[in-house]
């Protein structure tokens, strides 16, 4: 059976060439719709009354700007055994997310797709359509928060897990719906998050220890430093006898 680590590398694997793929269909295309979205394209128009504009408006915009970068500091933070990890694990989620976006604005400038037209925009929206900034976005940010979970939370997780993934979803999806990408601008975003997230967690995995086995001890409650120091190298620390020094006559 795959371990985490073989799991999350095959996924890595899988993503990279995925939106290789999907790229070289969209610049051969020379950024014209494809199949799939023209269909969903033309049912987001005919099935967009304004109360689900207006809530997905909401989720949309929950993709960009502050939230993101506010859920990934939360993600170092959880990530992180003691105290002294979490200066370095917020630094390493937010250089993922923050690295990220230069490399996907890159793409996009190499891209070059248009978006839909303007006149079924029913958000504002800006930049280059391919990948989708919002649907990589929120992607990234809903991976550093479920590897965070899954790294440093037993208790109730699943439940956590799940609702960052269908917030990142949501969040993708509410980009057709609006009318302001194609939908294989939303997926070359997921596919584009995925691979990215596999690389960085595999540099990550440099600075931060990996999940507890069972059994493993936590963090000493009577240590105030939050580090991971048993009772036994307490004991050391004060009996000198135990450090290897001269034992009564």
């Amino acid at each position: 059976m795959l371990g985490p680590v073989s799991r999350k590398s095959l996924v890595g694997l899988a993503a990279w060439p995925a939106f290789a793929a999907l790229t070289v269909l969209v610049v051969l295309g020379h950024g014209a719709p494809l199949a799939p979205d023209r269909g969903l394209h033309a049912w987001s128009l005919a099935h967009r009354p304004p109360v689900a504009a207006a809530v997905a408006r909401g989720l949309t915009d929950t993709g960009t700007g502050v939230v993101p970068y506010a859920l990934a500091v939360l993600a170092g933070v959880i990530a992180a055994r003691t105290r002294r990890q979490r200066g370095t694990a917020v630094l390493l989620a937010l250089g993922c997310l923050v690295l990220g976006q230069v490399a996907r604005f890159g793409v996009m400038a190499l891209v070059g797709r248009a978006r839909p037209p303007h006149a079924d925009w029913q958000a504002l929206a800006s930049g280059w359509s391919y990948p989708s900034g919002h649907t990589t976005t929120s992607a990234m940010t809903a991976g550093l928060l479920i590897a965070a979970l899954y790294l440093r939370s037993p208790r109730g997780r699943g439940v956590l897990m799940a609702l960052a993934a269908c917030w990142a979803v949501g969040v993708g999806l509410t980009r057709v719906f609006l009318g302001v990408h194609w939908f294989t601008d939303v997926v070359g975003g997921w596919l584009f998050a995925a691979g990215w997230l596999c690389a960085c967690g595999a540099v990550a995995a440099r600075w931060l220890p990996g999940r507890p086995g069972p059994g493993a001890p936590g963090p000493g409650p009577a240590d105030p430093s939050g580090d991971a120091e048993g009772p036994l190298e307490r004991d050391t620390a004060e009996d000198p006898r135990r450090r290897g020094g001269a034992r009564p006559a």
